[in-house]
């Protein structure tokens, strides 16, 4: 796993295509702004964990 460090209004860019911008960091939170190609499938984490934990339950039926 790659660790960066951003400041607000820093960017990174992964593979040409994404740029992920820090819009705003205060008190522990953290907002940021993603811009990739549609066909990208972006989700937060806990979306992730749920879908692939539904995943897992229909895999073992």
């Amino acid at each position: 796993m790659l660790v960066l460090g951003r400041r607000p209004g820093e960017y990174i860019v992964i593979n040409d295509s994404i740029i992920v911008k820090v819009v705003k960091s205060e008190n522990g939170d953290l907002r940021l702004a993603i811009e990739a190609p549609q066909e990208i499938n972006i989700v937060r984490g806990e979306i992730y964990e749920e879908q692939e934990d539904e995943r897992g339950k229909k895999e073992a039926c």
